[in-house]
């Protein structure tokens, strides 16, 4: 019982952790309009978000290969897309990891990932680490919900249930959608990011 309720102790202690990044400063804020950038996509093409025609709204993810809440929300990501893209809400994946720290979140192991997974949207690689400090994203997976002036309208995360999508009784990001689709402002406009912490050069 004791050594159950010791690793109960841990589970909790990690998850509190993973759970807590410091907000970054000067990080775009509800309301603030994001500057566009220009990122290598994984054809090799540069993105932008100005590049892409006809859109609503942006729904920007930092994400990565190897965290596992990353990999956890990959299949929903990947929903997500499909079911709003046709909306005009299309999903811009950036990975924002530093693969000097982490290996497994180079360009190379980011083509081989969208291929294993086929994924349906763009999948940036913030090589300078530029883009992530500027948005405040702190975590894999840390979603931003920009309308199509780019204004920041929701900050966090994509649901409430980054373990079981079968379980998932709120989802934040759905419902900020359904909110601008609606002509209203997203209510909650930020919730926590659940994930790892983004790996940049020490």
């Amino acid at each position: 019982m004791k050594h159950l309720l010791g690793k109960l102790i841990l589970a909790l202690f990690t998850i509190t952790l993973i759970s807590s990044a410091p907000p970054a400063v000067d990080a775009y804020k509800i309301g603030e309009q994001a500057s566009d950038f220009s990122l290598k996509n994984i054809d090799g093409k540069m993105v932008s978000l100005a590049s892409m025609k006809g859109v609503k709204g942006y729904i920007v993810i930092f994400t990565c290969n190897t965290c596992p809440y990353a990999v956890m929300y990959e299949d929903r990501i990947i929903d997500l897309h499909n079911k709003y893209a046709p909306l005009g809400y299309p999903v811009v994946a950036i990975n924002p990891n530093d693969p000097e720290v982490k290996p497994g979140d180079s360009f190379s192991a980011m083509q081989a990932r969208a291929k294993e997974k086929a994924f349906p949207f763009n999948y940036l690689f913030d090589e300078k680490q530029e883009v992530f400090p500027a948005y405040g994203a702190t975590r894999t997976p840390h979603v931003f919900l920009l309308d199509a002036n780019r204004y920041v309208r929701y900050i966090g995360a994509i649901d409430d249930n980054a373990q079981d999508a079968s379980s998932v009784s709120t989802k934040y990001l759905e419902d900020a959608i359904s909110a601008l689709q609606a002509g209203n402002n997203p209510d909650p406009a930020e919730t926590k990011a659940i994930g790892c912490t983004i790996k940049v050069k020490s």
